[in-house]
């Protein structure tokens, strides 16, 4: 099955200073694109986009904040203007405030939405824009699957992740007519930062694994928790040419964790 991307091809990756969105980075230079990587975190994306060009990979760095739409305007502007015109769109930057819903602040509310929810729009939307006289293109967001399964804790990141994963098949049904494709991504318990976060005692991939019943949550099947790897080759899959009647769709890659949902 052929994931390799077309010569010529631009890509636009949020996020990419993350554990997630720097390995899909990775990913879609490695089968051929050239990639903007965007983040507000300056000096990591520095080190990740030295580090991949080091290694042969056509990546650029944009320090951009995705939740400042003036922002986000010209930042797309000067990415297109730069590298060309954005075939593919991978939303891939996130933030968790982790509490329960009685106890969080409006700040960690509001921030949680500003990015996982309102970023995504602001980027698409840009994005967007420009693909639809262009007559092609493909966008991808990362969402989760507590987008689907409500999680104790996670009221915020639940909520906002679930609103990105509708507003990515809103915008595949608009821009369906133009020749356009929008999918969503559903990342389960994943080795990165975030996950590792989540739980002071370092036991983050055990509790992941095995589940934690007072909070009504299950473990993972497949027994163990995904690889960034593994959700940059579910994100290859879709902008390739390989998914090309696939649109609309959200793809869980949670181990079975979700049971499905």
């Amino acid at each position: 099955m052929e994931t390799r991307e077309p010569a010529g091809t631009v890509a636009l990756v949020t996020g990419a200073a993350g554990g997630i969105g720097h390995e899909i980075v990775r990913h879609l230079a490695a089968g051929g694109a050239s990639v903007a990587a965007v983040d507000n975190d300056e000096r990591r994306l520095k080190e990740i986009s030295v580090q991949l060009v080091g290694e042969g990979l056509p990546v650029a760095a944009y320090p951009l904040d995705v939740t400042t739409s003036a922002a986000v305007d010209d930042g797309v502007a000067r990415i297109e203007a730069e590298l060309g015109p954005i075939d593919v769109l991978v939303n891939a930057a996130g933030v968790l405030r982790h509490g329960s819903a009685t106890e969080l602040s409006d700040a960690d509310w509001a921030n949680t939405f500003a990015v996982n929810t309102t970023g995504v729009f602001f980027v698409s939307r840009a994005v967007g824009a420009r693909m639809i006289p262009r007559r092609r293109g493909v966008v991808v967001t990362i969402t989760s699957n507590a987008a689907t399964v409500p999680r104790t804790g996670m009221a915020a990141y639940s909520a906002s992740k679930a609103a990105a994963t509708m507003l990515s098949r809103c915008l595949g049904l608009e821009l369906a007519r133009y020749g356009i494709r929008c999918n969503s991504v559903g990342p389960g318990s994943t080795d990165t930062a975030m996950l590792r976060g989540l739980w002071n005692d370092g036991g983050a991939e055990r509790i992941s694994i095995d589940g934690k019943p007072e909070e009504f949550r299950l473990g993972i099947p497949l027994g163990r928790i995904a690889q960034p790897a593994d959700i940059a080759n579910a994100v290859g899959f879709l902008v390739s040419a390989a998914g090309k009647h696939i649109t609309m769709q959200h793809l869980t890659v949670d181990g079975g964790a979700g049971l499905g949902a």
